[in-house]
């Protein structure tokens, strides 16, 4: 399965790279850069000299014909575009992963830290160990004062998931609460058998 910060930075690499595509070929056209380098624009582009526009007469013409509520909408759904890439864009640069933890809970002034990935690697090389798992997964999300843990687990076909589960919280799970001085850390625990679907325990 792939990582949804993976699909998010996949998805805005895309998108930057149209939008960039598209500025650079207003750009070009702006600056009439297209006829004296002797550069061809795709085919279709209507925008090629400082002159050209987007929409000609006879297209404002036949759009205008549509009705009152046609231009009101169309700006509406353009709006209402530009507003969820905006959410989408703020909530990829918020910070979804605490960085570092403070070991003991409230920390004091020289307070020992902690780097998530070094905790979800040690849970998730516990969690491996345990009889029955063939493949750990484990995340740190949340802010450095409430952590959470993600994990993900796939058992052998002969594996009970109810014993499995039992033992990652007695286990590893309550190892990571102790080294971090805290007595409360939601987790979230997937459990998927080899060759079934994933089943979802909390």
């Amino acid at each position: 399965m792939t990582p949804q910060p993976v699909v998010n930075r996949s998805l805005l690499a895309l998108a930057g790279l149209v939008l960039l595509g598209g500025g650079l070929l207003i750009l070009f056209a702006g600056l009439d850069i297209y006829r004296p380098h002797h550069l061809v624009p795709p085919a279709g582009w209507p925008l090629t000299t400082p002159d050209d526009v987007l929409l000609g007469s006879a297209d404002r013409a036949r759009w205008s014909s549509q009705g009152w509520w046609w231009w009101p909408a169309v700006i509406a759904a353009l709006a209402l575009v530009v507003l969820l890439a905006l959410w989408w864009l703020l909530a990829q640069l918020r910070r979804r992963q605490p960085g570092m933890l403070h070991v003991g809970g409230t920390p004091p002034q020289e307070g020992i830290e902690l780097r998530d990935r070094a905790l979800s690697d040690a849970i998730a090389a516990e969690a491996g160990a345990l009889p029955g798992v063939e493949h750990t997964a484990v995340r740190i999300t949340g802010r450095p004062a409430r952590p959470r843990t993600r994990v993900g687990l796939t058992l052998s076909s002969q594996a009970a998931p109810g014993t499995v589960l039992g033992a990652l919280c007695e286990g590893p799970l309550r190892t990571a609460r102790r080294s971090t001085g805290s007595s409360h850390l939601p987790t979230e625990v997937r459990l998927q058998v080899a060759g079934h679907k994933p089943h979802r325990a909390e």
